[in-house]
């Protein structure tokens, strides 16, 4: 184990689950906000965020709604800020960018390749639908290729070059962290790298401890020291793989993105007891909670002062 302070996200909302699969999932401006406010008092350091049509819980890329809950959370906390641009499986390259190129966060997701990306099995769970758009959105998702090509990188690179942002490299599977090093060979991208290897998803590698290890130690070889290794697992497979994580050095996420289960069939009541829950673990087993400075020290971010919010 490293000696270094782990460093905790909370994904607060997504793209993926819908507001049937659970009463605590948020989904308007006050909502996500209350949330993630709660997260970072719990010792959430960063914040992954997502929005959602307040009136029905849809995901949606429009600034106009992040713009109700950014300035209240960043006001509210010290925590890093991280915007999305993974967005949801109805969204163009173009709507998942928007919010990050108008808000100019200290951080925003970015994802390293093209996958399979389905959660199709919820569809079969559920009776009665909350809203009429939730069934189709999961159902058909079988079908859905989540889009992210070279091409697709290299321009949100060129977009956001002037805006000082840093990126949490999301990483599906060890191919992708190849495409990582041939950007970073290519001089598009500069250390620390900020390497979220996410586990779990249909299409993409599997919630294995095997996988994790081989995910870190492919990292080690291709950034050495270069970089700062984090996970997310989704569903059942949470806890026990981010708490993996930490114990090879890494750091970890949690939130109502990735699970909205706090134990086996128990669904969580909010993004804080996700947090609180990890916390507890990694101090039980002698582990050090990084703050938001911390964070922003060990990530090279700009400040919660150089953003557009």
């Amino acid at each position: 184990m490293s000696n270094q302070k782990i460093i905790v996200t909370c994904a607060i909302t997504g793209g993926i689950h819908t507001p049937t699969l659970s009463p605590h999932l948020p989904y308007t401006p006050d909502q996500i906000a209350e949330q993630a406010i709660d997260a970072a008092n719990a010792g959430a350091a960063i914040l992954h965020l997502h929005a959602r049509d307040p009136e029905n819980g849809r995901p949606t890329g429009d600034p106009q709604v992040f713009g109700k809950f950014l300035p209240r959370i960043k006001e509210a906390t010290d925590a890093v800020i991280n915007l999305t641009t993974g967005g949801s499986p109805e969204m163009t390259p173009e709507d998942r960018l928007a919010a990050a190129l108008k808000f100019s966060p200290e951080m925003c997701s970015l994802n390293m390749g093209s996958i399979n990306f389905s959660f199709h099995p919820l569809a079969g769970k559920i009776k009665e639908w909350k809203f009429d758009w939730e069934k189709d959105y999961i159902a058909t998702s079988d079908a859905f290729i989540f889009r992210n090509t070279f091409r697709d990188i290299e321009r949100t690179l060129e977009l956001m070059r002037d805006h000082g942002t840093r990126y949490e490299h999301e990483c599906y599977d060890v191919g992708h962290l190849y495409n990582l090093a041939f950007l970073v060979d290519k001089g598009l991208l500069k250390p620390p790298f900020f390497i979220q290897g996410v586990f779990g998803i249909l299409g993409g590698i599997g919630s294995d401890p095997e996988n994790l290890v081989f995910m870190k130690r492919t990292a080690d070889k291709l950034f050495g020291k270069d970089y700062v290794w984090s996970t997310l697992a989704a569903g059942r497979a949470q806890m026990g793989m981010v708490t993996q994580s930490a114990m090879l050095g890494g750091h970890v996420r949690v939130g109502l993105e990735d699970s909205l289960f706090i134990s086996k069939g128990q669904l969580a009541v909010s993004n804080a007891e996700q947090v609180t829950k990890i916390k507890a673990i990694l101090t039980e087993l002698g582990m050090e909670i990084a703050t938001p400075a911390e964070a922003r020290a060990i990530l090279g971010l700009k400040g919660k002062d150089n953003v557009n919010f």
